[in-house]
Protein backbone atom coordinates (compact mmCIF):
# COMPACT_ATOMS: atom_id res chain seq x y z
CA UNK A 1 0.00 0.00 0.00
CA UNK A 2 1.77 3.06 -1.32
CA UNK A 3 0.07 5.91 0.50
CA UNK A 4 2.06 8.79 1.87
CA UNK A 5 1.61 7.93 5.55
CA UNK A 6 3.24 4.52 5.18
CA UNK A 7 6.02 5.92 3.01
CA UNK A 8 6.83 8.55 5.59
CA UNK A 9 6.86 5.97 8.39
CA UNK A 10 9.29 3.78 6.44
CA UNK A 11 11.64 6.63 5.60
CA UNK A 12 11.36 8.76 8.75
CA UNK A 13 14.66 9.61 10.38
CA UNK A 14 15.40 8.05 13.74
CA UNK A 15 14.07 10.56 16.26
CA UNK A 16 13.78 11.04 19.99
CA UNK A 17 10.28 9.54 20.01
CA UNK A 18 11.63 6.22 18.75
CA UNK A 19 13.85 6.00 21.81
CA UNK A 20 11.00 7.12 24.05
CA UNK A 21 8.82 4.34 22.64
CA UNK A 22 11.58 1.81 23.34
CA UNK A 23 11.70 2.87 27.00
CA UNK A 24 7.91 2.94 27.42
CA UNK A 25 7.42 -0.47 25.82
CA UNK A 26 10.67 -1.84 27.20
CA UNK A 27 9.81 -1.15 30.83
CA UNK A 28 6.94 -3.58 30.39
CA UNK A 29 9.45 -6.23 29.38
CA UNK A 30 11.74 -5.24 32.23
CA UNK A 31 8.83 -6.01 34.55
CA UNK A 32 7.93 -9.17 32.60
CA UNK A 33 11.39 -10.66 33.03
CA UNK A 34 11.72 -9.55 36.64
CA UNK A 35 8.38 -11.11 37.57
CA UNK A 36 8.80 -14.34 35.59
CA UNK A 37 12.32 -15.13 36.80
CA UNK A 38 12.41 -13.74 40.36
CA UNK A 39 10.32 -16.69 41.52
CA UNK A 40 13.30 -18.98 40.89
CA UNK A 41 15.28 -16.94 43.42
CA UNK A 42 12.84 -17.57 46.27
CA UNK A 43 11.49 -21.11 45.74
CA UNK A 44 14.18 -22.59 47.98
CA UNK A 45 13.22 -20.08 50.68
CA UNK A 46 9.52 -20.94 50.29
CA UNK A 47 10.39 -24.59 50.83
CA UNK A 48 12.27 -23.79 54.04
CA UNK A 49 9.51 -21.56 55.43
CA UNK A 50 6.47 -23.70 54.66
CA UNK A 51 7.68 -27.29 54.24
CA UNK A 52 10.49 -27.89 56.73
CA UNK A 53 9.85 -31.05 58.76
CA UNK A 54 10.91 -30.70 62.42
CA UNK A 55 13.83 -32.97 63.19
CA UNK A 56 14.78 -33.48 59.53
CA UNK A 57 18.48 -33.50 58.66
CA UNK A 58 17.85 -31.26 55.66
CA UNK A 59 15.80 -28.05 55.27
CA UNK A 60 12.38 -28.24 53.68
CA UNK A 61 11.76 -27.99 49.96
CA UNK A 62 8.64 -27.49 47.89
CA UNK A 63 6.85 -30.77 47.05
CA UNK A 64 7.09 -31.68 43.35
CA UNK A 65 3.54 -30.67 42.48
CA UNK A 66 3.82 -27.37 44.38
CA UNK A 67 7.22 -26.54 42.85
CA UNK A 68 5.87 -27.25 39.37
CA UNK A 69 2.83 -25.07 39.97
CA UNK A 70 4.75 -22.14 41.51
CA UNK A 71 7.33 -22.15 38.70
CA UNK A 72 4.96 -22.83 35.83
CA UNK A 73 1.58 -21.26 36.57
CA UNK A 74 2.69 -17.80 35.40
CA UNK A 75 3.54 -19.32 32.01
CA UNK A 76 0.04 -20.76 31.75
CA UNK A 77 -1.34 -17.27 32.33
CA UNK A 78 1.15 -15.81 29.87
CA UNK A 79 0.07 -18.24 27.15
CA UNK A 80 -3.59 -17.33 27.66
CA UNK A 81 -2.79 -13.61 27.74
CA UNK A 82 -0.78 -13.76 24.53
CA UNK A 83 -3.66 -15.35 22.64
CA UNK A 84 -6.37 -13.11 24.13
CA UNK A 85 -4.63 -9.74 24.01
CA UNK A 86 -3.04 -10.56 20.64
CA UNK A 87 -6.51 -11.03 19.19
CA UNK A 88 -7.91 -8.03 21.07
CA UNK A 89 -5.08 -5.80 19.83
CA UNK A 90 -6.19 -6.40 16.25
CA UNK A 91 -9.88 -5.97 17.02
CA UNK A 92 -9.81 -2.88 19.26
CA UNK A 93 -6.44 -1.33 18.49
CA UNK A 94 -3.02 -1.55 20.12
CA UNK A 95 -3.35 1.53 22.34
CA UNK A 96 -6.80 0.63 23.63
CA UNK A 97 -5.64 -2.48 25.50
CA UNK A 98 -2.00 -1.52 26.14
CA UNK A 99 -2.65 0.05 29.53
CA UNK A 100 -4.84 -2.84 30.70
CA UNK A 101 -1.96 -5.30 30.53
CA UNK A 102 0.30 -3.02 32.55
CA UNK A 103 -2.27 -2.46 35.31
CA UNK A 104 -2.88 -6.18 35.51
CA UNK A 105 0.84 -6.76 36.03
CA UNK A 106 1.06 -4.10 38.74
CA UNK A 107 -1.94 -5.36 40.73
CA UNK A 108 -0.94 -9.01 40.43
CA UNK A 109 2.69 -8.34 41.43
CA UNK A 110 1.58 -6.65 44.62
CA UNK A 111 -1.07 -9.29 45.32
CA UNK A 112 1.50 -12.10 44.86
CA UNK A 113 3.49 -10.71 47.75
CA UNK A 114 0.37 -10.46 49.92
CA UNK A 115 -0.47 -14.16 49.78
CA UNK A 116 -1.33 -14.49 53.48
CA UNK A 117 -2.95 -17.51 55.09
CA UNK A 118 -2.58 -19.91 57.98
CA UNK A 119 -1.59 -23.04 56.03
CA UNK A 120 1.16 -23.70 53.46
CA UNK A 121 -1.29 -25.09 50.90
CA UNK A 122 -3.44 -21.95 51.03
CA UNK A 123 -0.44 -19.62 50.78
CA UNK A 124 0.84 -21.51 47.74
CA UNK A 125 -2.66 -21.64 46.27
CA UNK A 126 -3.19 -17.88 46.51
CA UNK A 127 0.36 -17.26 45.25
CA UNK A 128 -0.33 -19.42 42.20
CA UNK A 129 -3.69 -17.70 41.63
CA UNK A 130 -2.16 -14.23 41.52
CA UNK A 131 0.84 -15.38 39.48
CA UNK A 132 -1.52 -16.78 36.85
CA UNK A 133 -3.09 -13.33 36.43
CA UNK A 134 0.34 -11.76 36.54
CA UNK A 135 1.26 -14.01 33.63
CA UNK A 136 -1.98 -13.10 31.85
CA UNK A 137 -0.98 -9.43 31.89
CA UNK A 138 2.60 -10.24 30.88
CA UNK A 139 1.25 -12.28 27.98
CA UNK A 140 -0.55 -9.27 26.57
CA UNK A 141 2.63 -7.24 26.60
CA UNK A 142 4.34 -9.55 24.07
CA UNK A 143 2.20 -9.01 20.95
CA UNK A 144 1.24 -5.43 21.79
CA UNK A 145 4.75 -4.10 22.50
CA UNK A 146 6.27 -5.86 19.50
CA UNK A 147 3.53 -4.71 17.14
CA UNK A 148 3.52 -1.12 18.40
CA UNK A 149 7.28 -0.81 18.03
CA UNK A 150 7.33 -2.40 14.57
CA UNK A 151 4.58 -0.06 13.35
CA UNK A 152 6.31 3.07 14.68
CA UNK A 153 9.80 2.26 13.40
CA UNK A 154 11.30 2.95 9.97
CA UNK A 155 12.39 0.01 7.87
CA UNK A 156 16.10 0.77 8.19
CA UNK A 157 16.32 0.43 11.98
CA UNK A 158 13.08 -1.42 12.76
CA UNK A 159 14.78 -4.63 13.86
CA UNK A 160 17.07 -2.81 16.28
CA UNK A 161 14.19 -0.97 17.94
CA UNK A 162 12.02 -4.07 18.36
CA UNK A 163 15.02 -5.99 19.68
CA UNK A 164 15.83 -3.12 22.08
CA UNK A 165 12.35 -3.42 23.60
CA UNK A 166 12.91 -7.12 24.13
CA UNK A 167 16.45 -6.54 25.41
CA UNK A 168 14.97 -4.87 28.48
CA UNK A 169 14.28 -8.44 29.60
CA UNK A 170 17.99 -8.81 30.27
CA UNK A 171 17.99 -5.81 32.58
CA UNK A 172 14.89 -7.20 34.30
CA UNK A 173 16.64 -10.51 35.01
CA UNK A 174 19.75 -8.65 36.17
CA UNK A 175 17.71 -6.33 38.39
CA UNK A 176 15.94 -9.28 39.98
CA UNK A 177 19.26 -10.81 40.96
CA UNK A 178 20.76 -7.55 42.22
CA UNK A 179 17.68 -6.61 44.24
CA UNK A 180 17.55 -10.08 45.80
CA UNK A 181 21.24 -9.86 46.72
CA UNK A 182 20.61 -6.51 48.43
CA UNK A 183 17.50 -7.63 50.33
CA UNK A 184 19.00 -10.95 51.48
CA UNK A 185 22.26 -9.26 52.52
CA UNK A 186 20.40 -6.65 54.58
CA UNK A 187 18.22 -9.24 56.30
CA UNK A 188 21.23 -11.47 56.96
CA UNK A 189 23.15 -8.55 58.51
CA UNK A 190 20.24 -7.53 60.72
CA UNK A 191 19.05 -11.05 61.58
CA UNK A 192 22.22 -13.10 61.27
CA UNK A 193 21.53 -16.81 61.57
CA UNK A 194 23.62 -20.03 61.65
CA UNK A 195 23.62 -22.84 59.10
CA UNK A 196 20.77 -25.36 59.17
CA UNK A 197 23.03 -28.20 60.31
CA UNK A 198 24.16 -26.11 63.29
CA UNK A 199 20.74 -24.82 64.37
CA UNK A 200 17.75 -25.89 62.24
CA UNK A 201 15.35 -23.50 63.95
CA UNK A 202 17.72 -20.55 64.19
CA UNK A 203 18.74 -20.82 60.53
CA UNK A 204 15.31 -19.52 59.53
CA UNK A 205 14.41 -16.30 61.39
CA UNK A 206 10.69 -15.36 61.35
CA UNK A 207 11.55 -12.22 59.35
CA UNK A 208 12.52 -14.43 56.38
CA UNK A 209 8.84 -14.54 55.44
CA UNK A 210 9.06 -10.86 54.46
CA UNK A 211 11.98 -11.43 52.08
CA UNK A 212 10.19 -13.31 49.30
CA UNK A 213 7.19 -10.99 49.54
CA UNK A 214 9.32 -7.86 49.14
CA UNK A 215 11.16 -9.38 46.17
CA UNK A 216 7.93 -10.32 44.36
CA UNK A 217 6.19 -6.98 45.00
CA UNK A 218 9.13 -4.86 43.85
CA UNK A 219 8.37 -5.79 40.24
CA UNK A 220 5.29 -3.55 40.28
CA UNK A 221 7.27 -0.31 40.60
CA UNK A 222 8.88 0.03 37.13
CA UNK A 223 5.62 -0.92 35.41
CA UNK A 224 3.63 1.59 37.44
CA UNK A 225 6.17 4.31 36.63
CA UNK A 226 5.48 4.04 32.89
CA UNK A 227 1.67 3.72 32.99
CA UNK A 228 1.03 7.42 32.36
CA UNK A 229 3.32 7.48 29.33
CA UNK A 230 1.67 4.42 27.83
CA UNK A 231 -1.67 6.16 28.04
CA UNK A 232 -0.21 9.19 26.22
CA UNK A 233 0.96 7.14 23.21
CA UNK A 234 -1.33 7.57 20.18
CA UNK A 235 -2.58 4.62 18.18
CA UNK A 236 -0.03 3.47 15.61
CA UNK A 237 -0.47 5.13 12.21
CA UNK A 238 -0.35 1.78 10.43
CA UNK A 239 -3.27 0.39 12.43
CA UNK A 240 -5.27 3.57 11.95
CA UNK A 241 -4.60 3.72 8.20
CA UNK A 242 -4.75 0.03 7.28
CA UNK A 243 -7.21 -1.48 9.77
CA UNK A 244 -9.35 1.43 11.00
CA UNK A 245 -9.05 2.93 7.48
CA UNK A 246 -8.73 6.50 8.72
CA UNK A 247 -5.74 7.93 6.86
CA UNK A 248 -6.43 11.49 8.01
CA UNK A 249 -6.24 10.48 11.69
CA UNK A 250 -3.14 8.39 10.97
CA UNK A 251 -1.44 11.43 9.45
CA UNK A 252 -2.40 13.58 12.44
CA UNK A 253 -1.11 10.99 14.93
CA UNK A 254 2.14 10.61 13.03
CA UNK A 255 2.64 14.36 12.99
CA UNK A 256 2.38 14.48 16.78
CA UNK A 257 5.13 11.98 17.51
CA UNK A 258 7.46 11.89 14.48
CA UNK A 259 7.84 15.62 13.79
CA UNK A 260 6.29 15.26 10.33
CA UNK A 261 3.35 17.23 8.96
CA UNK A 262 1.16 15.92 6.16
CA UNK A 263 -0.91 18.63 4.53
CA UNK A 264 -4.01 18.17 2.39
CA UNK A 265 -3.92 19.26 -1.28
CA UNK A 266 -7.51 18.84 -2.50
CA UNK A 267 -6.71 19.82 -6.07
CA UNK A 268 -4.53 16.76 -6.63
CA UNK A 269 -5.43 13.11 -6.29
CA UNK A 270 -3.51 9.93 -5.97
CA UNK A 271 -4.47 6.31 -6.14
CA UNK A 272 -4.33 4.35 -2.89
CA UNK A 273 -4.70 0.62 -2.66
CA UNK A 274 -6.63 -0.53 0.40
CA UNK A 275 -5.31 -3.54 2.22
CA UNK A 276 -6.91 -6.87 1.42
CA UNK A 277 -9.43 -8.02 3.97
CA UNK A 278 -8.91 -11.77 4.03
CA UNK A 279 -9.31 -13.22 7.51
CA UNK A 280 -7.13 -15.45 9.65
CA UNK A 281 -9.01 -18.64 8.76
CA UNK A 282 -9.13 -17.88 5.05
CA UNK A 283 -7.42 -19.94 2.36
CA UNK A 284 -5.52 -16.87 1.19
CA UNK A 285 -3.95 -16.30 4.60
CA UNK A 286 -2.72 -19.87 4.84
CA UNK A 287 -1.42 -19.78 1.28
CA UNK A 288 0.54 -16.60 1.92
CA UNK A 289 1.50 -16.94 5.59
CA UNK A 290 0.64 -20.43 6.80
CA UNK A 291 4.20 -21.78 6.70
CA UNK A 292 5.52 -18.52 8.11
CA UNK A 293 3.26 -18.93 11.15
CA UNK A 294 4.34 -22.54 11.54
CA UNK A 295 7.98 -21.46 11.37
CA UNK A 296 7.71 -18.61 13.89
CA UNK A 297 5.63 -20.72 16.29
CA UNK A 298 7.73 -23.90 16.22
CA UNK A 299 11.03 -22.00 16.49
CA UNK A 300 9.76 -20.11 19.53
CA UNK A 301 8.38 -23.35 21.04
CA UNK A 302 11.70 -25.18 20.72
CA UNK A 303 13.74 -22.22 21.92
CA UNK A 304 11.68 -21.73 25.09
CA UNK A 305 11.94 -25.37 26.13
CA UNK A 306 15.69 -24.89 26.40
CA UNK A 307 15.77 -21.24 27.47
CA UNK A 308 13.34 -21.48 30.38
CA UNK A 309 14.68 -24.83 31.55
CA UNK A 310 18.08 -23.20 31.92
CA UNK A 311 16.84 -19.94 33.43
CA UNK A 312 14.34 -21.22 35.99
CA UNK A 313 16.50 -24.06 37.27
CA UNK A 314 19.94 -22.48 37.35
CA UNK A 315 19.93 -23.01 41.11
CA UNK A 316 19.44 -26.78 40.67
CA UNK A 317 22.17 -27.02 38.04
CA UNK A 318 24.60 -24.99 40.16
CA UNK A 319 23.86 -27.19 43.17
CA UNK A 320 24.37 -30.31 41.06
CA UNK A 321 27.88 -29.20 40.04
CA UNK A 322 28.60 -28.14 43.65
CA UNK A 323 29.00 -24.43 42.82
CA UNK A 324 26.30 -23.64 45.40
CA UNK A 325 26.86 -25.59 48.65
CA UNK A 326 24.36 -28.09 50.00
CA UNK A 327 21.34 -26.44 51.59
CA UNK A 328 22.00 -27.81 55.08
CA UNK A 329 25.39 -26.05 55.21
CA UNK A 330 23.76 -22.62 54.84
CA UNK A 331 21.18 -20.48 56.56
CA UNK A 332 18.05 -19.48 54.66
CA UNK A 333 19.32 -15.97 53.85
CA UNK A 334 22.75 -17.20 52.78
CA UNK A 335 21.13 -19.65 50.36
CA UNK A 336 18.99 -16.90 48.80
CA UNK A 337 22.08 -14.68 48.53
CA UNK A 338 24.19 -17.35 46.81
CA UNK A 339 21.44 -18.31 44.34
CA UNK A 340 20.88 -14.65 43.43
CA UNK A 341 24.61 -14.02 43.06
CA UNK A 342 25.01 -16.96 40.69
CA UNK A 343 22.06 -15.84 38.54
CA UNK A 344 23.33 -12.26 38.48
CA UNK A 345 26.78 -13.35 37.28
CA UNK A 346 25.25 -15.39 34.44
CA UNK A 347 22.93 -12.50 33.49
CA UNK A 348 25.76 -9.97 33.54
CA UNK A 349 28.24 -12.06 31.55
CA UNK A 350 25.96 -13.85 29.11
CA UNK A 351 22.33 -12.78 29.08
CA UNK A 352 22.52 -8.97 28.85
CA UNK A 353 25.42 -8.78 26.33
CA UNK A 354 23.65 -11.23 24.04
CA UNK A 355 20.52 -9.08 23.84
CA UNK A 356 22.48 -5.96 22.91
CA UNK A 357 24.66 -7.69 20.34
CA UNK A 358 21.36 -8.46 18.60
CA UNK A 359 20.23 -4.83 18.85
CA UNK A 360 23.42 -3.54 17.21
CA UNK A 361 23.71 -6.22 14.50
CA UNK A 362 20.21 -7.34 13.55
CA UNK A 363 19.78 -4.74 10.81
CA UNK A 364 23.27 -5.40 9.50
CA UNK A 365 23.44 -9.18 9.21
CA UNK A 366 19.71 -10.01 9.29
CA UNK A 367 17.30 -12.01 11.41
CA UNK A 368 17.82 -15.32 9.64
CA UNK A 369 21.57 -15.60 10.23
CA UNK A 370 21.37 -14.47 13.85
CA UNK A 371 18.68 -17.05 14.57
CA UNK A 372 20.23 -20.04 12.85
CA UNK A 373 23.74 -19.35 14.18
CA UNK A 374 22.31 -18.84 17.68
CA UNK A 375 20.49 -22.17 17.61
CA UNK A 376 23.59 -23.99 16.34
CA UNK A 377 25.86 -22.31 18.91
CA UNK A 378 23.50 -23.28 21.75
CA UNK A 379 23.52 -26.84 20.41
CA UNK A 380 27.34 -26.94 20.45
CA UNK A 381 27.74 -25.40 23.91
CA UNK A 382 25.10 -27.64 25.47
CA UNK A 383 26.94 -30.66 24.08
CA UNK A 384 30.08 -29.15 25.58
CA UNK A 385 28.33 -29.15 28.96
CA UNK A 386 26.74 -32.58 28.59
CA UNK A 387 29.52 -34.82 27.23
CA UNK A 388 32.11 -34.02 29.97
CA UNK A 389 29.39 -33.36 32.58
CA UNK A 390 31.10 -35.38 35.32
CA UNK A 391 34.27 -33.36 34.74
CA UNK A 392 32.36 -30.15 35.50
CA UNK A 393 31.09 -31.53 38.82
CA UNK A 394 34.61 -31.96 40.22
CA UNK A 395 36.13 -29.27 42.48
CA UNK A 396 38.03 -26.58 40.62
CA UNK A 397 36.10 -26.92 37.37
CA UNK A 398 33.23 -24.60 38.19
CA UNK A 399 34.68 -21.61 36.34
CA UNK A 400 34.90 -23.59 33.11
CA UNK A 401 31.30 -24.71 33.50
CA UNK A 402 30.23 -21.14 34.22
CA UNK A 403 31.91 -19.89 31.03
CA UNK A 404 30.29 -22.58 28.87
CA UNK A 405 26.93 -22.08 30.53
CA UNK A 406 27.20 -18.31 30.05
CA UNK A 407 27.86 -18.79 26.33
CA UNK A 408 24.62 -20.75 25.93
CA UNK A 409 22.75 -17.72 27.32
CA UNK A 410 24.77 -15.33 25.19
CA UNK A 411 23.85 -17.15 21.97
CA UNK A 412 20.26 -17.62 23.09
CA UNK A 413 19.90 -13.86 23.31
CA UNK A 414 22.25 -13.04 20.43
CA UNK A 415 20.11 -15.52 18.57
CA UNK A 416 16.63 -17.05 18.64
CA UNK A 417 15.40 -15.61 21.93
CA UNK A 418 15.52 -12.15 20.33
CA UNK A 419 14.67 -12.97 16.73
CA UNK A 420 11.63 -15.11 17.56
CA UNK A 421 10.20 -11.98 19.18
CA UNK A 422 11.13 -9.62 16.34
CA UNK A 423 10.13 -11.51 13.20
CA UNK A 424 6.41 -12.22 13.93
CA UNK A 425 5.90 -8.46 14.35
CA UNK A 426 7.18 -7.85 10.80
CA UNK A 427 5.90 -10.49 8.39
CA UNK A 428 2.10 -10.62 8.90
CA UNK A 429 -0.64 -8.21 7.69
CA UNK A 430 -1.51 -5.26 9.93
CA UNK A 431 -5.02 -6.49 10.75
CA UNK A 432 -3.63 -9.89 11.86
CA UNK A 433 -0.17 -8.83 13.09
CA UNK A 434 -0.93 -8.79 16.80
CA UNK A 435 -2.92 -12.04 16.59
CA UNK A 436 -0.14 -13.90 14.76
CA UNK A 437 2.51 -12.57 17.12
CA UNK A 438 0.36 -13.71 20.04
CA UNK A 439 0.02 -17.19 18.55
CA UNK A 440 3.76 -17.46 17.94
CA UNK A 441 4.51 -16.24 21.47
CA UNK A 442 1.92 -18.61 22.96
CA UNK A 443 3.64 -21.51 21.22
CA UNK A 444 6.83 -20.34 22.90
CA UNK A 445 5.16 -20.30 26.29
CA UNK A 446 3.89 -23.83 25.67
CA UNK A 447 7.57 -24.72 25.35
CA UNK A 448 8.32 -22.79 28.53
CA UNK A 449 5.63 -24.77 30.36
CA UNK A 450 7.22 -28.01 29.19
CA UNK A 451 10.60 -26.69 30.30
CA UNK A 452 9.41 -25.47 33.69
CA UNK A 453 7.30 -28.50 34.58
CA UNK A 454 9.35 -31.15 32.81
CA UNK A 455 12.86 -30.14 33.86
CA UNK A 456 11.89 -30.43 37.55
CA UNK A 457 11.37 -34.13 37.06
CA UNK A 458 13.71 -34.92 34.17
CA UNK A 459 16.82 -33.49 35.87
CA UNK A 460 16.42 -35.68 38.96
CA UNK A 461 19.17 -38.21 39.57
CA UNK A 462 18.67 -41.65 38.04
CA UNK A 463 19.53 -43.17 41.43
CA UNK A 464 16.34 -43.11 43.59
CA UNK A 465 18.45 -42.58 46.72
CA UNK A 466 19.87 -39.32 45.35
CA UNK A 467 16.70 -37.59 44.15
CA UNK A 468 15.26 -34.54 45.89
CA UNK A 469 12.66 -35.30 48.53
CA UNK A 470 9.35 -36.36 46.97
CA UNK A 471 10.63 -36.69 43.41
CA UNK A 472 10.79 -39.89 41.35
CA UNK A 473 14.05 -40.74 39.54
CA UNK A 474 14.64 -38.78 36.34
CA UNK A 475 17.11 -38.93 33.48
CA UNK A 476 19.64 -36.68 35.24
CA UNK A 477 21.04 -33.24 34.39
CA UNK A 478 23.48 -34.65 31.82
CA UNK A 479 20.80 -36.40 29.75
CA UNK A 480 18.51 -33.39 30.13
CA UNK A 481 21.22 -31.23 28.54
CA UNK A 482 21.43 -33.68 25.62
CA UNK A 483 17.66 -33.33 25.14
CA UNK A 484 17.85 -29.53 25.21
CA UNK A 485 20.71 -29.61 22.70
CA UNK A 486 18.47 -31.63 20.39
CA UNK A 487 15.73 -28.99 20.66
CA UNK A 488 18.22 -26.35 19.52
CA UNK A 489 19.36 -28.39 16.53
CA UNK A 490 15.75 -28.92 15.45
CA UNK A 491 15.12 -25.18 15.89
CA UNK A 492 17.94 -24.41 13.46
CA UNK A 493 16.24 -26.59 10.86
CA UNK A 494 12.80 -25.02 11.31
CA UNK A 495 14.35 -21.56 10.91
CA UNK A 496 14.46 -22.28 7.17
CA UNK A 497 10.67 -21.68 7.09
CA UNK A 498 11.03 -18.09 8.33
CA UNK A 499 11.78 -15.23 5.89
CA UNK A 500 14.31 -12.51 6.62
CA UNK A 501 12.66 -9.08 6.81
CA UNK A 502 15.84 -6.99 6.93
CA UNK A 503 15.53 -3.74 4.95
CA UNK A 504 11.96 -4.37 3.80
CA UNK A 505 8.81 -2.50 4.74
CA UNK A 506 6.08 -4.19 6.73
CA UNK A 507 3.79 -4.00 3.71
CA UNK A 508 6.35 -5.72 1.48
CA UNK A 509 6.73 -8.57 3.99
CA UNK A 510 3.01 -8.97 4.63
CA UNK A 511 2.01 -8.78 0.96
CA UNK A 512 -0.15 -5.70 1.51
CA UNK A 513 1.60 -4.08 -1.48
CA UNK A 514 0.55 -6.85 -3.87
CA UNK A 515 -1.15 -5.51 -6.98
CA UNK A 516 -3.38 -8.39 -7.92
CA UNK A 517 -7.11 -8.43 -7.16
CA UNK A 518 -7.09 -5.06 -5.43
CA UNK A 519 -9.61 -2.41 -6.29
CA UNK A 520 -8.22 1.11 -6.57
CA UNK A 521 -9.94 4.11 -5.03
CA UNK A 522 -9.17 7.79 -5.52
CA UNK A 523 -8.61 10.08 -2.54
CA UNK A 524 -7.10 13.54 -2.01
CA UNK A 525 -3.34 13.37 -2.08
CA UNK A 526 -1.14 14.53 0.76
CA UNK A 527 2.31 16.00 0.60
CA UNK A 528 4.77 15.43 3.43
CA UNK A 529 6.76 18.30 4.76
CA UNK A 530 9.06 18.60 7.71
CA UNK A 531 8.00 20.63 10.69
Amino acid sequence: MANEVLKRLDTAKTQWYHFTAVVIAGMGFFTDAYDLFCISLVTKLLGRIYYTIPGSSTPGSLPPNVAAAVNGVAFCGTLAGQLFFGWLGDKMGRKCVYGITLLLMVVSSVASGLSFSSTPSTVMGTLCFFRFWLGFGIGGDYPLSATIMSEYANKKTRGAFIAAVFAMQGFGILAGGIFTIIVSAIFNAVHHSPAYQVDPTGSLPPEADYVWRIILMFGALPALATYYWRMKMPETARYTALVAKNAQQAAADMAKVLQVKITEEPENTEQVRPSKDYGFFSREFFQKHGWHLVGTSVCWFLLDIAFYSQNLFQKDIFTAINWIPKAKTMSAMEEVFRIARAQTIIAFLGTVPGYWFTVFLIDRIGRFYIQIVGFLAMFVFMLGLAFPYHHWTKPGNHIGFLVMYGFTFFFANFGPNSTTFVVPAEIFPARLRSTCHGISAAAGKAGAIIGSFGFLYAAQNQNPALTDHGYPPGIGVRNSLFFLAGCNLLGAGVTLLVPDSRGKSLEEMSGENDDEDVEIETIPSKTATSV
